[in-house]
């Protein structure tokens, strides 16, 4: 919003902005320099500060989340703590999603899985989360002015299977990156599809409790830095093909 100073010799313009512009800003600034870096210039340290990019990406949503109570701090412990541990099944057991060893780019780990892809869990399945509640929240509104009410357990059970399918899209999309970059390599030198059935399972089963615990459910950053990551690795996948 543009607010002219009256009381100036110099009339200036002071410009304000939102939490959610400026944390819009940041998000593209970081994710536009490292198309042009990693995508460009192959730049080694740009590919290296990745979990610096991660982190940044968590403070930024925990920055714009309206209202931070026990119900959003449970969903956030839910997605690490089930993101985290269906990974640590994954990497040690070669069960759920098929062989695969993460590489050393993401940071410190424990038993082979890093600390940060339970933090990258929860900011997918956020974001996901969100941009479909935010679409939803129309769709029933028009529905309800229409006099056509839909089941609660119909509304509900679209909202987790829909959102587990976008952060399935998004894995989809990232995947070969991920593998070009060393983020994590998979034995046999291809994706399974025993990974994106997984993916959206424990997507679905952490999406349940995006769903039913409460808490603001409204953050338009989320909806924007989902399609930033979607095309910063997509742009990455189309350089590097």
């Amino acid at each position: 919003m543009l607010h002219l100073c009256m009381n100036c010799k110099e009339p200036f313009l002071l410009m304000q902005f939102s939490k959610q512009q400026i944390a819009t800003a940041i998000a593209l600034a970081f994710h536009i320099s490292g198309v042009i870096a990693i995508g460009i210039f192959r730049s080694p340290l740009f590919i290296s500060l990745t979990p610096l990019n991660l982190l940044v990406c968590a403070v930024l949503i925990l920055w714009t989340q309206e209202k931070i109570n026990a119900g959003f701090l449970g969903f956030c412990t839910a997605a690490f703590l089930l993101g985290f541990g269906s990974e640590w099944v994954g990497v040690n057991t070669a069960i759920i999603f098929g062989e695969y060893t993460y590489g050393d780019l993401l940071g410190p780990k424990w038993q082979g899985v890093p600390y940060l892809i339970g933090i990258q869990w929860m900011v997918v399945i956020y974001c996901a989360g969100i941009s479909m509640a935010m679409l939803h929240e129309k769709l029933v509104k028009k529905q309800q002015a229409a006099d056509q009410e839909l089941p609660k357990g119909w509304v509900a059970l679209s909202m987790i299977a829909d959102a587990a399918l976008i952060a399935l899209l998004f894995d989809w999309i990232m995947e070969p990156v991920a593998m070009d970059l060393g983020y994590w390599t998979w034995t046999k030198g291809e994706v399974p599809w025993l990974n994106y059935a997984t993916w959206w399972g424990v997507s679905a089963l952490i999406m349940v409790f995006f769903h039913f615990l409460p808490f603001k459910k409204h953050n338009l950053f989320a909806v924007h830095l989902l399609m930033m990551q979607g095309m910063f690795f997509l742009l990455l996948r189309t350089i590097g093909a």
